[in-house]
């Protein structure tokens, strides 16, 4: 399943001008990165992909609208997924974008890919 593309571009306006981001497809969907980490992505699953401290994660999660992010299976810290429905107004989808955007500042920079 492709990414949605009305989702991306809303992220893409929610970050332009936002210093140091750059997107790029991954997994199915669209990534928006920082400092070469991803910070949150239109997954390829209709939801919103972010990056967050794990221990704010716990808190965020409800199980039903926000829950951990698995992949093949296997829950992955860090990272929470935010059904289409819970950012469906700008300001909730702009809380979640500059949460994931506050996490990865706080992580150092990736050395670029050869």
């Amino acid at each position: 399943m492709a990414y949605d593309e009305v989702l991306a571009r809303r992220i893409s306006d929610l970050l332009e001008g936002e210093p140091g981001v750059t997107s790029k497809k991954m997994f199915g969907g669209l990534g928006y990165l920082v400092g070469g980490h991803m910070a949150v992505a239109a997954a390829s699953s209709g939801a919103l992909m972010v990056r967050a401290d794990p221990a704010d994660c716990e808190a965020w999660a409800d199980g039903e609208a926000i829950k951990p992010m698995e992949m093949r299976g296997r829950p992955m810290a860090g990272w929470l997924l935010v059904d289409i429905a819970a950012v469906a107004d700008d300001d909730e989808l702009g809380q979640w974008v500059h949460r994931g955007v506050r996490f990865v500042r706080t992580l150092p920079p990736k050395p670029p890919s050869p």
